[in-house]
């Protein structure tokens, strides 16, 4: 059977997968992208080029590692051109290199339009979204009037389904918003089946592939978009994203067997800190100098979005909480070279709700919204970590802090990244 892993994220997302999974790609002979779009960023820097991966899963810079974008995701295929664009300097022949499940559901121009009508109509109670038509794109593939790659290879067929999802979202825009809806239908329709002839010879049915491939003992690496907190199901809805950005998403999102994922191994990646990008109750969010401090040594700005992300001290309740649905076998710790200079360093490790200790993640927004973190207070390492690749030169106090994080989680913390390049890292054993 497969030796697998599986690589997500276990805060607000941003926490630095793209780097792990490049790091840890050249291990494995499949690479997996289970959930989410192109609202998902993953940076990663190899042989000093940054790559910007939004779809495409992040083994794809190693030679002789398989790619499959599987059928949880929806896809934007001139946004998937652009990022195949993007690593041709790496990537001469996709063929038998990148594999797009014929499930995958199509992200088309009116579902970027109904985003943002959506957005703005919501007003102060906006969800915070990257309008790239990722929940409208969900939503059509719930409400079962979704296209589906699939669908291309028939052109009439697909034909009568643009024309019916078309002029539902015309209607929506102009009856229920009121706005203006300038799409041409036939521009959609011959601008896909143009575009679709450049992926054509690379979709496949990724379920019976995977299954197949896992059976026989090949090595896969699952990598998660987002992060366990924006998941629809168990993150803090409503500002979360259209999918199961948790372990969760899996199964649902490969078509692979349960039994077969079982025997995954999961890893969470987790910032030394918290950040998130949209709207949404953040209990330990700094507004002050100190949480700009954060911003601007992390550079914390999305890949996708460019905004600045909202910075606070590590929530170890959140955190805690992710650990626990995600059956996390170890964390990975990212950006700990950002605290280097902190003289203190706090750790959220209850909450403090009209004078009743949470110390459990609680579903009600309005509790979350309403909680105050509750911190332990250690003292800062005040030494770089930057670029740091033996574990024995780690300051106690940054010891310390690790410390605090596996016994809170209940995990344990398995590799340290100390930088953005490939080579900066560290296992702890």
């Amino acid at each position: 059977m497969s030796e697998s892993l599986v690589i997500l994220g276990s805060q607000w997302g941003d926490e630095g997968k793209g780097k792990i999974v490049d790091l840890l790609a050249e291990n494995f002979d499949y690479v997996v992208r289970y959930q989410g779009g192109s609202n998902a960023g993953h940076t990663v820097i190899a042989n000093g080029k940054k790559y910007t991966l939004h779809l495409i899963p992040s083994g794809i810079l190693h030679e002789g590692v398989k790619n499959v974008i599987s059928n949880g995701v929806v896809v934007d295929i001139q946004e998937l051109l652009k990022e195949m664009q993007q690593v041709s300097d790496v990537v001469k022949d996709f063929k038998d290199k990148l594999y797009i499940s014929d499930r995958c559901h199509i992200v088309f121009p009116y579902h970027k339009v109904l985003d943002a009508i959506s957005e703005k109509s919501k007003g102060k109670d906006k969800v915070g979204t990257t309008l790239k038509g990722i929940g409208p794109t969900y939503m059509s593939k719930y409400a079962r009037t979704g296209i589906r790659i699939v669908d291309l290879f028939d052109p009439p067929y697909f034909r009568s389904r643009l024309e019916k999802a078309f002029n539902e979202a015309k209607e929506i825009a102009e009856k229920v918003y009121g706005e203006k809806f300038e799409l041409n239908l036939e521009e959609i329709y011959e601008n896909t089946l143009k575009d679709f002839e450049n992926i054509k010879g690379l979709v496949a049915d990724t379920s019976y592939l995977l299954d197949k491939v896992m059976k026989e003992g090949k090595k896969v690496l699952f990598e998660g978009a987002q992060g366990t907190m924006l998941d629809v199901d168990m993150g803090t809805y409503p500002y979360v994203t259209s999918s199961n950005a948790s372990a969760l998403g899996i199964c649902n999102g490969t078509g692979v067997s349960p039994k077969l994922i079982g025997q995954a191994k999961v890893y969470g990646v987790s910032k030394a800190y918290t950040t998130r990008v949209g709207e949404g109750p953040f209990p330990t969010e700094l507004n002050d100098g100190l949480g700009e401090r954060l911003r601007e040594e992390g550079n914390e700005y999305g890949s996708t979005t460019g905004r600045p992300r909202r910075c606070g001290w590590l929530d170890l309740v959140a955190l805690r909480f992710a650990c626990r649905i995600n059956g996390l076998d170890g964390l990975i710790i990212t950006k700990m070279d950002v605290l280097d200079n902190f003289d203190e360093i706090k750790v959220c490790v209850a909450y403090d709700y009209k004078g009743q200790t949470i110390t459990e993640f609680p579903a009600s927004l309005k509790i979350l919204s309403e909680c105050k973190p509750v911190y332990k207070t250690l003292k800062g390492w005040k030494t770089t970590t930057k670029g740091l690749t033996d574990l024995s030169k780690l300051p106690k106090e940054a010891w310390d802090f690790i410390k605090i994080i596996e016994e809170q989680t209940e995990t344990k913390v398995v590799m340290l990244s100390t930088g953005p390049e490939r080579h900066q890292y560290v296992w702890c054993n």
